[in-house]
């Protein structure tokens, strides 16, 4: 199984859409795991605090939880790992 490596805006953008939906995490574990996703609330919350990475089948679970598109979840994520600005 493929992982994507997530981080700080992921998570912001994860809770973002949560909260949109007016889930708890609790809540959103739940209809996960009916779906067939192992993932635990602990897990969960350190994917929010984008700390945690995520399996591609359970990024899959989640858009199907929330019912949005994949491009919220990738929205302000820069094309490049270097975030770091450089003023001319």
């Amino acid at each position: 199984m493929s992982k994507l490596l997530s981080g700080k805006q992921f998570g912001e953008n994860i809770r973002r859409i949560r909260k949109s939906r007016n889930l708890t995490q609790e809540e959103t574990i739940a209809r996960l795991q009916v779906l067939g996703s192992p993932l635990s609330r602990s897990t969960y919350s350190l994917i929010e605090m984008g700390r945690g990475n995520i399996y591609v089948s359970d990024l899959v679970a989640l858009q199907m939880v929330f019912g949005a598109k994949y491009e919220e979840f990738f929205k302000n994520i820069p094309p490049s790992r270097d975030c770091v600005t450089h003023e001319p």
